[in-house]
């Protein structure tokens, strides 16, 4: 009785020095802000007052959890991917108030993604888009480049085979398309592992967008991998080059279509969450996914640095069938080729 008496105790100050030590970003150095956040102070300023009206609570707490912890609760979660418990000791907070300021952050932060993630609607935006990826690899009329990628997660009570992609896990299928700039002009997190990259395609709002506002190669066109048909707004790789032209398309191709996966690279390795596996169900995982997509596109705008690792994310593919369907673009496609290759 004693000794429950006495580790009674002691478990009743350490939790009470748990909230007693609770961090502010007053307390913390540059550097340590910048490692623990993956953004710097004024950046989480910035993105608190973004979201305040969202995450003010009226509340008979004593000690009210402010904008900015929740903020730092999320985005610690989100750069780290580590259990909210430990998120919550860290931050001098337990696990239920972290639970609470992740879920509540991310979805404050999915209320503003048509303000921040946003499809280039007007000419002068694709114009931007078209010169951006020309200089930047050489191929005419780009307006984004897409691709898919896997988030891993843990293995889910419901529909659980569906999750488990060609590799042989659980996962996340998510389609993403970038602007040259590498800022997300469009991302579907909603498909099991199990998915294929063009089935997904197919079935988004981006597809069926291009099929009634497409109306001529003036408008540009996504540049995707062999796993996607080649269609009228969606060029992809020659899968047997016979030509020198050919071969040089195919060259410029692949210089200009590895933005997407520098970006996919780049995401995962600020928002750690995304790289390891998820401890939460799938439609958890996809508002997580969701809400790392906007503050990404947030980076961006701030002029977060990046990492400077430019080897995109090769080396996590976890395997692309090719497309084997009509090819509807081949037309546009050797036009291209011909004409600038």
């Amino acid at each position: 009785m004693a000794n429950q008496l006495l580790f009674g105790n002691v478990f009743a100050l350490r939790k009470q020095r748990v909230y007693r030590d609770r961090i502010e970003l007053a307390t913390l150095s540059d550097r340590q802000i910048r490692s623990r956040f993956r953004f710097k102070r004024e950046s989480i300023q910035f993105i608190s007052d973004l979201l305040r009206n969202d995450l003010s609570h009226t509340t008979r707490r004593s000690r009210p959890i402010s904008v900015e912890m929740q903020v730092m609760l999320a985005l610690r979660f989100y750069a780290s991917g580590s259990f909210l418990e430990v998120i919550g000791d860290t931050m001098g907070v337990d696990k239920a108030t972290a639970c609470r300021a992740v879920n509540d952050v991310t979805n404050a932060l999915l209320s503003k993604k048509d303000q921040f993630i946003k499809w280039p609607a007007r000419q002068e935006e694709r114009d931007r888009n078209k010169q951006g990826f020309f200089r930047g690899g050489l191929f005419p009329g780009v307006i984004g480049c897409i691709d898919g990628t896997h988030v891993k997660i843990q293995a889910p009570s419901e529909d659980e085979p569906a999750y488990v992609n060609r590799k042989g896990w659980h996962s996340i299928n998510v389609q993403g398309v970038c602007d040259h700039e590498g800022k997300f002009i469009n991302v579907n997190a909603q498909w099991p592992g199990s998915t294929h990259d063009s089935h997904m395609f197919r079935a988004s709002d981006v597809s069926t967008y291009l099929q009634t506002r497409h109306r001529s190669i003036d408008d540009g066109f996504l540049l995707g991998d062999s796993g996607y048909p080649c269609s009228k707004f969606l060029l992809t790789p020659y899968l047997r080059p016979a030509t020198p032209s050919q071969e040089a398309y195919n060259r410029a191709h692949t210089r200009t279509r590895c933005t997407i996966e520098r970006v996919f690279g780049w995401w995962k390795r600020r928002f750690h969450v995304l790289h390891g596996e998820v401890r939460m169900k799938p439609a958890k995982v996809c508002r997580i996914i969701g809400a790392c997509a906007i503050l990404h596109n947030i980076a961006i705008m701030l002029r977060e640095p990046m990492e400077d690792d430019e080897s995109g994310e090769n080396q996590e593919d976890v395997g692309q069938m090719n497309y084997n369907g009509p090819e509807d673009g081949r037309t546009i496609r050797n036009f291209i080729t011909t004409s600038y290759f």
